[in-house]
């Protein structure tokens, strides 16, 4: 029971801090799905047909990843300062609190956050027009998005603990964040990909995650999804503890 009210302890606290900023999370979150429902959905988009139906359509499920992906990687950024600069993740290394605990109220801290930017974006699609298939499978949709924040908060927690610098931080983002951003199936299929280039997308996660909330259920995507996340937190837990001794 200990382990259940240390991370709930974190995402308390956690929320706290969201909640004395929320109008200002709520309005940053809306400026970039709108500007890629604009210049792809209704821009672009009215030149682009899919075989699924409209473009926008299509585009939906992309921009749900790519945001979740991003929300969930910058809720966690704040770490490395408390570890460089302010120096107060030593306070949590000396609380009695669970190391485990400590990471796992973190990383759900950041997929609560990346459930309210995702909820905004559905009510923007709607105003926009799109046909929203989300209500048809719910559990489907919320365990991928769940998965898919998991794993990028992860990585971000990962690359705090390690990284010296600020810059070093936003090489991570340059470096693996933007080419999935554009290259994983979010604006366009991988399927007219050359093989070699298609096959190092699919063993991405984000390439999945775009398959999953396009397309549906598949126990392959799925159970890939399962596993970086699962794996990626094993990482994360394993360099705090590290930290911690």
């Amino acid at each position: 029971m200990t382990l259940f009210q240390d991370i709930a302890t974190i995402m308390w606290r956690d929320w706290i801090v969201l909640r004395r900023r929320l109008k200002k999370f709520i309005l940053s979150r809306l400026v970039t799905p709108v500007m890629y429902l604009v210049a792809f959905g209704w821009g672009l988009g009215r030149n682009i047909n899919v075989a699924s139906g409209s473009y926008l359509d299509f585009l939906v499920p992309g921009i749900i990843a790519l945001n979740t992906m991003n929300v969930s990687y910058m809720s966690v950024t704040g770490l490395h300062a408390e570890r460089v600069y302010h120096k107060s993740l030593e306070e949590y290394l000396s609380a009695p609190i669970e190391p485990t605990a400590f990471v796992i109220g973190k990383i759900f801290s950041a997929v609560v956050r990346a459930l309210i930017s995702t909820a905004l974006i559905l009510i923007v699609a709607a105003l926009f027009g799109a046909s929203l298939n989300v209500f048809d499978a719910p559990i489907n949709f919320l365990t991928v998005v769940v998965l898919n924040s998991m794993i990028f908060a992860c990585v971000c927690f990962c690359a705090a603990l390690k990284v010296q610098t600020y810059e070093e931080l936003a090489q991570v983002n340059t470096y693996l964040l933007l080419p999935m951003s554009f290259l994983c199936g979010t604006f366009f299929s991988t399927a007219e990909l050359p093989s070699i280039v298609r096959f190092v997308i699919e063993l991405l996660p984000l390439t999945h995650t775009s398959l999953l909330l396009r397309e549906g259920f598949n126990v392959t995507s799925m159970m890939i999804l399962a596993a970086y996340a699962g794996g990626m937190l094993y990482l994360a837990t394993r360099l705090f503890k590290r930290l911690s001794t």
